[in-house]
């Protein structure tokens, strides 16, 4: 699931990442993040899923994929979908 809210100015969107818990850590690789699978980790939460939150800016389309135990896969409530060039997809957001 992703979750979406504006800032007052509505400069800035929190972008919420939720997932269900697996047991296995999780990351929101993407181009806001130079891909990099350290920067956000989705934390565990007491209602059985892990979910990150990040603020973006309003009215861009981002690329995404998660991370766990060395597979990338899709969110499947993403806006959309993009060929990656390695014969897979990104997941994406717009904002």
């Amino acid at each position: 699931m992703i979750r979406k809210q504006r800032s007052s100015d509505k400069s800035l969107t929190k972008v919420t990442f939720v997932l269900p818990d697996d047991g296995q850590d999780v990351s929101v690789i993407a181009d806001f993040n130079s891909w990099d699978p350290h920067a956000h980790p989705l934390k565990r939460r007491p209602n059985g899923t892990r979910s990150i939150q990040v603020s973006l800016a309003s009215g861009t389309q981002v690329r995404f994929r998660y991370l766990s135990e060395g597979l990338f896969f899709d969110d499947p409530c993403a806006d959309g979908y993009e060929p990656n060039g390695r014969g897979e997809t990104h997941s994406l957001v717009t904002v």
